[in-house]
């Protein structure tokens, strides 16, 4: 357990280490989305290209974990939507705490210290499962947060507005590039393979110092308007446990009817769904007006519980 600790406290150090610098104002409040930009737009989208180029193709098109993972998915989604949608809570601010229940911080946390755990291998489920989100997951949610208002017209205007931010992001592109040279067995010219080495390297330290200062963002941006622990604590209890679980027992049923998935990409998504939740779903909250100051209480909570969670979910998987 303490080799487990050894592995995930840096990860977790860094998380709070941006937080700090952002809450003690080291870091200005104003410079947080340029980190953010960097992270996202450059260092991010190359590391996920050169795990990419790294993996062979057949392990990027693992029907069995997208499957798994998509159902996975998809109840958490509605028995999160089915327990919290009641009083206060409609259609909108449901919607993004069945998406921040449901959406693990992969990108940004999970594909790094998947492969510093488990090796390079466990790239590949994990960037599986980040696909199904960005694409699905998160499409629809984003439309099931516009039936408060506008019912089905403002539910497919939603859902075309997801589509252009997929399009314009750029971490299913680097995916896809990556998946692209793996399969034509393409190398970058040595100084372009250095120079997205050097991003790809700056990424994790990056991404993790960004979550802590996105997160202390967040708090200070909501300030005043805490969300009830009663409205946060069930939806902390989906991500961390109903989710990871959820994973477990589909994938040992797909196992037993005889899907060819095998136990290292079973341990690899169960661990995934056992991450905190992704600090994107803050920004996409507040962008479509729902109670942001819940969805990073939530992210928070996630954050610091996992730090405690997650080893011991390595340790009953490992």
């Amino acid at each position: 357990m303490l080799q487990i600790f050894a592995v995930t406290f840096p990860f977790f150090a860094l998380i709070a280490a941006g937080y700090l610098a952002a809450r003690r104002r080291i870091l200005p409040v104003d410079a947080i989305p340029g980190l953010n930009v960097f992270v996202l737009y450059f260092a991010l989208p190359c590391m996920l290209y050169r795990f990419g180029a790294r993996t062979p193709i057949d392990k990027l098109l693992d029907g069995s974990v997208a499957l798994v993972w998509g159902v996975g998915a998809l109840l958490v989604v509605a028995l999160t939507l089915l327990v919290t949608r009641r009083g206060r809570i409609g259609w909108n601010d449901g919607a993004f705490g069945a998406l921040v229940a449901a959406f693990p911080n992969t990108g940004f946390m999970g594909v790094p210290l998947l492969a510093t755990l488990l090796g390079s291998q466990a790239a590949a489920p994990a960037i599986i499962s980040m696909i199904f989100d960005m694409v699905v997951t998160s499409s629809l949610c984003i439309a099931l947060s516009r039936l408060d208002a506008a019912g089905e017209a403002g539910a497919r205007h939603a859902l075309g507005q997801a589509f252009r931010g997929m399009v314009i992001n750029p971490l299913p592109w680097s995916i896809l590039f990556g998946a692209l040279a793996s399969a034509l067995q393409f190398n970058l010219p040595g100084p372009l393979d250095v120079t997205v080495g050097m991003l790809a390297d700056a990424a994790s330290p990056a991404a993790l110092f960004t979550i802590g200062a996105v997160l202390a963002r967040s708090a200070l941006l909501s300030k005043g308007r805490r969300a009830p622990m009663g409205e946060v604590l069930p939806v902390v209890a989906a991500k961390l446990l109903l989710h990871p679980l959820l994973v477990y027992g589909l994938g040992r049923a797909a196992i037993a009817l005889g899907l060819p998935l095998g136990d290292s990409a079973l341990t690899v998504i169960v661990l995934v769904a056992a991450l905190p939740s992704a600090s994107n779903v803050s920004m996409l909250a507040e962008r479509f007006g729902a109670d942001n100051g819940r969805i990073a209480r939530i992210i928070l909570w996630t954050t610091v519980a996992a730090f405690v969670t997650f080893p011991l979910a390595v340790r009953w998987l490992t």
